[in-house]
């Protein structure tokens, strides 16, 4: 059994690319087919009660540092995908009345785009940092 020890560059792009196939997909979806929504036992469910879901496990996980290396793996291309649906709906959630229109909103879109870049730049600078020598 391999190591469940990633490298830096393994660990960003096994993060990076969940993330960004995660938001593309689901705006390309939700802009190009339409809002869908979800109601398990008549609550409306939105996508980052999903991401939370996605994430907190996958950080639980990391915390205690995996022992094989396909849950090293899975545990971060759910962190990716989990943070792409919490990035994605800060700004609908807070800055608008979360309407369908709201959704697919050049505000909301702005916002993601924004969120995103910055979730990406915090891991971009957590990289570069984490490939520094050690002390």
């Amino acid at each position: 059994m391999k190591s469940p020890e990633l490298t830096p560059r393994e660990t960003l792009l096994w993060i990076l690319i969940p993330l960004l196939l995660t938001f593309a997909g689901m705006r390309l979806f939700l802009h190009f087919v339409q809002v869908q929504h979800v109601y398990p036992f008549g609550y409306l469910v939105h996508h980052l009660f999903t991401g939370c879901l996605f994430v907190l496990p996958a950080a639980f996980v990391l915390a205690f540092g995996p022992r094989r290396r396909s849950t090293a793996l899975l545990a971060r291309v759910a962190l990716g995908a989990g943070s792409a649906m919490i990035l994605d709906e800060i700004v609908y959630l807070v800055a608008t009345r979360a309407s369908d229109a709201d959704y697919v909103s050049a505000l909301s879109l702005r916002g993601a785009f924004l969120f995103i870049a910055l979730g990406v730049g915090i891991l971009a600078l957590i990289y570069l940092w984490s490939k520094r020598p050690r002390s």
